[in-house]
């Protein structure tokens, strides 16, 4: 099956479920940032978490999620957009931990001591941002922290992830269920107990639990309406266009010398996707005469 996200409401309009798989997402990203088991790990949750929250921007809004932790994986960063793009990169990426009660331990690996970072760019002049220490380094009950605590949103969050014999990931997803206004308890505390009755998240996508019959499990209580289903991917939106600017902006005595120093050119990487882009010494040269046309004025240069 491939990645989706399925968005449902409850027919009283007091809940709101969102729910994807994500294995080729979290595939394709460990596979291009060569991540540990315990990396994989972590970086699956952390991703599947950025593309359920997808699901609450619009248009051209984005959002970031960073996570940052006195474990040995050191940090998380996950970026989403509302089209269900999906990127990010770990800081050690080689950070490996043994089983903790025989389960891979992501907990350790993030560190219970440190902050979880929400950046929405929202399309105004600056981006709104809210931040909480990390509660427990499990990815999910530290998401549901940030919107108990950031957002005041009651929300239940689970992401997981099971593994194939080789290392890579056999299936990936996860929910996201939160309590809109005005509240109802008794819907809570029917959908709390469901998720508290439900099998492991893990096993449930090993079975190949698709993520409507996750939420069809969650709401089984609680009469809902499906909204949407989309796809979720892994998807980078650097360019070589974007690597132009970048290097603009180191002037033109910098991008001489550059260009003195390394006849070949300079090649670049993206740290999202690891796409590599090319700069010969005539490309720079052309920067230059770019920087120089717009302090000149001399457009005929």
């Amino acid at each position: 099956m491939s990645d989706t996200l399925v968005r449902i409401v409850s027919e009283a309009g007091d809940l709101r479920g969102i729910a994807c798989l994500s294995t080729d997402l979290v595939n394709d990203a460990c596979s291009r940032h060569r991540t540990s088991p315990t990396a994989s790990a972590a970086f699956a949750r952390a991703l599947t978490g950025g593309a359920l929250m997808s699901a609450l921007v619009k248009g051209d809004q984005r959002l970031a999620i960073k996570f940052e932790g006195n474990g040995p994986i050191q940090k998380i960063l996950v970026e989403a957009d509302a089209d269900g793009c999906v990127r990010g990169r770990v800081g050690n990426p080689d950070a490996d931990l043994p089983f903790k009660d025989g389960h891979i331990d992501v907990a350790g690996s993030l560190g219970s001591a440190g902050l979880l970072t929400v950046i929405r760019d929202l399309g105004l002049k600056e981006p709104v941002s809210g931040t909480v220490h990390l509660v427990s380094g499990e990815i999910g009950e530290d998401l549901a922290y940030y919107f108990a605590e950031s957002e005041q949103i009651p929300s239940a969050v689970g992401v997981g992830a099971c593994f194939n014999t080789d290392g890579t990931i056999a299936a990936a997803g996860g929910f996201l269920i939160q309590s809109l206004p005005p509240a109802n308890d008794s819907s809570i505390e029917s959908i709390t107990a469901m998720i508290n009755a439900m099998p492991p998240l893990s096993t449930m996508l090993k079975d190949g639990q698709t993520p409507e019959a996750i939420l069809r499990h969650i709401f089984a209580e609680v009469p809902y309406k499906i909204l949407s289903e989309t796809p979720v991917a892994y998807k980078c939106n650097c360019s070589r266009e974007r690597f132009e600017r970048g290097l603009l902006t180191l002037g033109i005595d910098e991008l001489k010398k550059i260009a003195n120093e390394d006849p070949d050119g300079i090649l670049t990487k993206c740290e999202y996707c690891h796409e590599q882009y090319e700069f010969k010494t005539e490309d720079l040269e052309m920067l230059v005469r770019v920087l120089v046309r717009a302090q000149t004025g001399d457009y005929n240069f």
